[in-house]
């Protein structure tokens, strides 16, 4: 106001006084005192612990809280620091600031915390102060740790995983789920079989949680049983061994379906012939002729349960010789299909016949002439499946084309590494029976797996892809080498994170 009215104002300062312990020019306060006389007059984490020590069980991670439960966390994550302080006493006499971790080595079993906290002192004046708490860590195995230990075989509720499929691809695929979820993390040992995954829990409620996770990602159906395993008479107490059988639908990606009658007609008639589009805890489906498309939950299938007319390994490659395109390009579930009118060839044909057969497809947004596709011979299939027999006088197409063919142009890189890679699961393998043909055929299916995650979008967007450290593009690579060929972004990559090398490089920063 009074600059306003060009009044002359003096401006205010704060004055300095001495401390009334060494004298020295400082800021007034309540005390009367600078920081360091203070400090030595008053120490306000005199009263808090400075050593503490925890229990950490070093196969699961874990930490006890007493008195039996265990809190699993990682070195220098916010988990292990609330876990930390939570431990301290009498620090609710004082105001928390701030906390940190200091570096310790991590075979010295020691965990080292800075703290920072305030406290009101003498006549008012507001005191700040750092310490360290040191917690030395004991190790001692949980209780689920130790019975494993003692006796691995020592379960309480199993999970069978069970599809019967001639090939492996929902499996690869649903172990990448549980490994992005965490969701068999209580397991206590993992086997693969020929036709499944077998899981292990130490408690029936951990396998119910299990259970539960992979009917929300797959499309399954459950049947449980029980068996005593032991009776005290004496305290009347009974132990019993659960069992989890999850069947899940033999229908995959890509697969060919016949659709039975009762099904097509309460779907609005559509089919009977299908592509399987996408399998979550729901089937999508779609007609390749009509662009006509339907979904079905697990209730809907599993009342009237059916199986795929052809599978992807029955895949034929094809090669494109005319393309028309029919209607304009529709969006479908988030896919994009436009129906076309194309010419094609079977690949293996060339220089046999001039066999050319005209099918109507649902891939006319991604070929054109010259390009490879892959389907299914219908024209030299022979099928003795039941629901089709059921179509009196239907006529089947000759070739109905799936997805497009990368596989020419594969063939330059072949040998090539990727520059990312999936984590897996620590399983126990059956190799019972197992020869070198079984050997190769899981590694060409799950080839074929990663391929597909490689070309499908869709597909790779509820898994982790990590990147490859041991990567290194070569020199002579060029840039026409995978012209077109599917790859995944670098962007969609996770940094492979090893808390071990981590230490190396701040031990070489310090050097």
């Amino acid at each position: 106001m009074a600059e306003v009215l060009g009044m002359f104002t003096v401006q205010q300062t704060i004055g300095n006084v001495l401390c009334c312990k060494c004298g020295i020019s400082m800021q007034p306060n309540a005390a009367h005192m600078c920081a360091k006389c203070l400090r030595s007059e008053v120490d306000i984490t005199e009263d808090l612990q400075k050593h503490v020590v925890i229990v950490h069980c070093p196969e699961c991670d874990g930490y006890l809280q007493p008195p039996r439960s265990w809190i699993k966390a990682q070195l220098e994550s916010k988990e292990l620091l609330t876990f930390c302080i939570k431990k301290l006493k009498n620090l609710n006499k004082v105001k928390l600031v701030n906390a940190e971790f200091i570096w310790t080595e991590p075979h010295s079993k020691r965990i080292k915390i800075r703290l920072k906290v305030q406290k009101e002192v003498l006549n008012g004046a507001v005191l700040e102060q750092s310490y360290i708490v040191e917690y030395v860590v004991q190790d001692q195995m949980c209780d689920s740790c130790s019975k494993v230990q003692v006796n691995p075989d020592q379960w309480v509720a199993a999970v069978q995983l069970r599809q019967h499929v001639s090939h492996r691809r929902t499996f690869f695929y649903l172990e990448q789920l549980i490994i992005k979820h965490d969701a068999a993390n209580r397991a206590i040992k993992i086997q693969q079989l020929d036709q499944g995954i077998d899981f292990f829990f130490g408690h029936r409620s951990h396998a119910l949680k299990f259970v539960d996770f992979v009917s929300r990602v797959v499309l399954v159906r459950t049947r449980n049983a029980k068996q005593l395993a032991s009776h005290d008479h004496k305290s009347n107490i009974v132990n019993y061994k659960y069992t989890f059988s999850v069947e899940i639908s033999p229908v995959c990606r890509e697969d060919l379906i016949c659709l039975p009658p009762k099904v097509a007609a309460s779907l609005g008639n559509i089919g009977p012939l299908v592509i399987c589009t996408k399998v979550s805890n729901s089937i999508a489906l779609l007609d390749p002729f009509t662009l006509r498309h339907c979904f079905l939950d697990a209730d809907q299938y599993w009342r009237a349960s059916f199986k795929p007319l052809l599978s992807s390994r029955q895949l034929v490659e094809y090669v494109v010789l005319d393309v028309d395109v029919v209607s304009e390009e529709v969006n479908i579930g988030g896919s994009k299909y436009v129906l076309a009118d194309i010419q094609v060839a079977r690949v293996s044909d060339f220089g046999k016949n001039d066999t050319i057969f005209s099918v109507r497809t649902h891939l006319g947004h991604l070929l054109d002439a010259g390009d490879y596709a892959l389907g299914y011979d219908l024209y030299r299939a022979n099928s003795n499946d039941f629901e089709l027999e059921k179509y009196k006088g239907l006529v089947l197409p000759e070739v109905i084309l799936i997805k497009k063919s990368y596989e020419e142009k594969r063939q330059k890189k072949r040998g090539k590494p990727r520059s990312w890679k999936l984590k897996s699961l620590n399983m126990e393998v059956d190799n019972s029976g197992k020869g070198r043909d079984q050997e190769q055929k899981m590694n060409s299916e799950y080839e074929h797996f990663l391929r597909d995650l490689e070309e499908n979008p869709d597909l790779r967007f509820n898994i982790s892809l990590y990147r490859d450290k041991e990567y290194q593009q070569s020199e002579t690579t060029s840039v026409a080498d995978g012209e077109d060929v599917p790859s995944i972004p670098l962007e969609e990559l996770l940094a492979d994170i090893d808390l071990n090398d981590i230490d190396v490089e701040e031990d070489d920063i310090r050097e």
